[in-house]
């Protein structure tokens, strides 16, 4: 436990023997400090102190819950976290250090849907670029979007889109192809 008045002082006077016993962030800059740091000391105000490095601000650590939802949505978006058949929002949330129903509830918060939503929005985008970008058979870009079945893939798609992928491929070769 650090004792404020304790850190504040030796952060003032830049007392050597303080180095390495406890770090401090600026509120205002977002700088972190050692005790011995040669610029001007911040106002008290505006400091906070820190039994580690890895407490720093801007770190993961001191980011909290938010790191925790940035780091399980690259995990979705990245890797097909909750692509993959069988996996679940508790296999992600274990993943990341918490239970499911906290995970949900921290995606709701930061970003305004469930991690199920960021998988279904990722998996469309993905197939959006694959339909644009290839010429694969429908049943491959699925696949490789991280639909578990090509039924899925169409209903999902037409919800998002308003039409099929099929009708969306047939526009995209007319551009390209004038008569």
């Amino acid at each position: 436990m650090l004792d404020h008045a304790e850190c504040e002082k030796a952060r003032v006077c830049r007392d050597p023997a303080y180095d390495g016993r406890f770090f401090t962030g600026v509120r205002t800059t977002g700088v972190y400090c050692r005790p011995v740091c040669p610029v001007r000391p911040a106002l008290p105000r505006n400091v906070c102190f820190f039994p580690t490095a890895e407490t720093a601000p801007f770190s993961p650590a001191w980011r909290g819950s938010r790191a925790t939802v940035e780091r399980a949505a690259r995990l979705i978006i990245e890797e097909g976290a909750l692509d993959v058949d069988g996996t679940d929002v508790e296999a992600l949330a274990a993943r990341v250090g918490v239970g499911a129903r906290h995970l949900a509830r921290l995606f709701a918060k930061y970003l305004g849907a469930t991690p199920s939503q960021i998988a279904k929005t990722a998996r469309v985008q993905r197939a959006k670029r694959l339909l644009d970008g290839t010429d694969l058979l429908m049943t491959e870009i699925a696949l490789r979007a991280g639909f578990s079945s090509l039924r899925r893939f169409n209903a999902v798609f037409a919800e998002v889109y308003g039409r099929p992928p099929s009708e969306i491929r047939r526009t995209r070769r007319s551009v390209r192809q004038p008569s």
